[in-house]
């Protein structure tokens, strides 16, 4: 398949693999082409038999069983057809025979068929997109910006060789110098309908669910009979148009706006031969702050109630093959063997790593790499679920690196372990809203360290949650500010997070900053579009300030206002719906800790109580700061940082 000629060029850049009478067709040619050798073949073979020619119908049988085939420098890509995936997953069984698995890939993963037959094998891996990061990403856009012969107002595609302007790029021709403004435009105009050496077109509008309408506006435009008062005037008419045909959230143009960012990293990076599908493709209502952050592994697939782990695990055990090491990641394998013995309704198992921090300005000294998505099917339930699986901070591997006996750090993370739960109990006795469910798992794996214990089996934890659906607090997009009904919801809501989050006293572990509005408050939405509700996804970093009076450790919720402002229409009254909501939380924590002191007091008194900082220690210097603060005053100092 990969047989090149004497000027090292594929021999074959398309086959056809046949089923009824099994054969595979690379000779050059079209695929047509290819279905009528097969034919030929196959008759000839007959004739050699003594056996007449097929009839019609017999070679229509044929030819309706075959796939055909696409080869590039090194991978085989199947364009199958959605309506007979049975066909596209025989083929795939075939080539395997010849080529390694990672080498053959689908095309046609915007047809939803094709997605869901591929999901069904735990084979998420084998469509989605390389995980980049958020800085990567916004640089990726940067660098794409390119000038024709005039200003650098388009985004280029290096792989297609199309360019893409923006309605802001446009709104941008109005501001230049009369002349340049009517090159520019002419240069425009002439890009829209010519297409370049690879049968793509020169320039096309962003996003590219423009109305064609709006694209034929631009290029029927009679540049040459308008003045520049009257080209100028068209150009912010025609702009205008185009801008409210854009969805809300593709309007502000920035990598700060996720939407955008995602759908601009989406369309210049596009390939001719596309065979990756969106996050949103894989995981239906999914954040946008998750597009390509997930790293996909081989998975599992269950038939006739046998587990089947992906076939990619068998190469990797045969060959030890380093590519292959980052896919075949020994904890996504053991997450998958763990929840198999544990329920017996699954049908498949996708499971992906998320290999760089969601929050928009990440903590430093932050783990990579311990969190991982688990998406699965139950066959009482006809969507797929999504769980979400932390690795606990502390773990037995974490202590042995220390340099801690086996005995010592086995105990030191199963206390660990409960504390984690324990703050858990706090966060909810005290009122915040986290998700109903937090789940402990185990298995055991292999210690890799530098202690002495290496190569000892040890225990592994992690906490498992469902996907909270909503946009984390940090990454809503900026236009809905604009709508003073959603921003004086929005503030109301922080107002109450931020209340119980300075309660709480989270802070970043390491480095003790405020965690506030960075990832975990995630906004989720009523029918009127407005914000109903926020959950707070995980509890981490909880208790870790539980010494200083709450009204010295105010001053950072005022960055929720601060940051927002100009984006606001009416910034004073969002600073006072967040600051009045505030004051009111905080008050009701406080009236029904006093009201109850014994439900709260007598919570952990089961637990260890030590002055180093245990979690029952914690726990009563948060109730006894919390009873002695005075709420007007510490309401007042944020207001106070707020203006400042």
């Amino acid at each position: 398949m990969f047989a090149k000629d004497a000027d090292g060029r594929l021999a074959s850049r398309v086959g056809t693999l046949f089923f009824k009478t099994p054969g595979l067709v690379t000779r050059r040619g079209i695929h047509a082409m290819q279905r009528m050798m097969w034919i030929d073949e196959v008759n000839a073979g007959r004739a050699a038999k003594g056996l007449p020619p097929m009839t019609e119908a017999e070679e229509e049988e044929e030819l309706a069983e075959s796939v055909d085939l696409i080869f590039t420098e090194d991978c085989v890509l199947i364009r199958p057809d959605p309506n007979h995936m049975d066909l596209a997953m025989r083929a795939d069984e075939e080539l395997q025979k010849l080529v390694s698995k990672r080498k053959i890939r689908f095309l046609n993963t915007h047809a939803a068929k094709v997605r869901n037959a591929l999901r069904a094998r735990g084979e998420n891996w084998r469509m989605a997109r390389q995980p980049i990061s958020q800085d990567d990403m916004a640089r990726l856009i940067e660098n794409s910006r390119v000038a024709i012969s005039g200003e650098p107002f388009y985004y280029y595609n290096s792989a297609t060789g199309t360019r893409y302007v923006t309605v802001a790029g446009s709104e941008g021709l109005a501001h230049l110098p009369a002349g340049a403004c009517r090159e520019q435009m002419k240069e425009a105009q002439k890009m829209l309908t010519r297409r370049n050496r690879l049968g793509h077109v020169e320039l096309d509008l962003f996003p590219t669910t423009t109305p064609p309408e709006i694209k034929q506006n631009f290029k029927s435009l009679d540049i040459d009979s308008l003045s520049d008062e009257e080209l100028t005037a068209t150009i912010e008419r025609l702009d205008a148009e185009w801008r409210m045909s854009i969805p809300p959230e593709l309007r502000e143009e920035s990598v700060d706006n996720f939407d955008w960012r995602n759908a601009m990293c989406a369309t210049i990076s596009a390939g001719p031969n596309e065979t990756s599908a969106d996050e949103r493709d894989l995981i239906q209502g999914i954040s946008p702050e998750f597009y390509r952050q997930i790293e996909w592994l081989p998975g599992a697939r269950i038939a006739d109630g046998e587990l089947i782990f992906d076939p990619l695990w068998d190469e990797w055990i045969r060959t030890r093959d380093p590519e292959l090491a980052e896919l075949c990641d020994p904890r996504a394998r053991n997450i998958l063997f763990n929840f198999m013995r544990q329920f017996g309704d699954f049908e498949y198992l996708n499971v992906g790593r998320i290999v760089n921090s969601l929050a928009r300005s990440p903590i430093a000294g932050s783990r990579r790499g311990s969190v991982y998505i688990f998406q699965y099917k139950v066959a009482q339930i006809s969507e797929p679920q999504i769980s979400i699986l932390r690795f606990q901070k502390w773990g037995t591997a974490e202590h042995l690196d220390e340099g801690k006996d086996l005995l010592a750090a086995t105990l030191e993370a199963n206390e660990y372990t409960d504390y984690i739960m324990d703050r858990r109990l706090m966060c909810q006795q005290l009122g915040m809203t986290l998700p109903p469910y937090l789940g402990i798992g185990q298995f055991t794996e292999p210690y890799l360290g530098k202690n002495q214990y290496r190569g000892t089996t040890i225990r592994t934890s992690f906490f498992m949650r469902a996907y909270v659906p909503g946009t984390a607090s940090d990454k809503i997009p900026t236009v809905r500010y604009r709508n003073p009904a959603f921003a004086l919801k929005f503030a109301k809501l922080m107002g109450e997070a931020a209340a119980m989050d300075l309660i709480v006293g989270r802070r970043s572990t390491e480095t003790k900053e405020n965690l506030f509005d960075r990832n975990y408050e995630v906004v989720q939405l009523g029918a009127d579009g407005l914000p109903a509700r926020i959950v707070i996804t995980d509890h981490a970093g909880t208790f870790v300030n539980y010494l200083h009076e709450l009204e010295d450790s105010v001053a950072p919720y005022a960055n929720v206002v601060r940051r927002r402002v100009k984006w606001l229409s009416d910034p004073g009254a969002f600073a006072s719906a967040y600051v009045e909501s505030f004051a009111a939380k905080l008050s009701s924590v406080q009236t029904r800790y006093r009201a109850r002191r014994r439900a709260f007091d007598e919570l952990f008194v089961h637990r260890p109580f030590d002055v180093a900082g245990s979690g029952a220690y914690r726990w009563a210097k948060t109730l006894e700061r919390l009873d002695r603060c005075d709420t007007e005053q510490v309401a007042a100092r944020l207001m106070e940082a707020i203006g400042a």
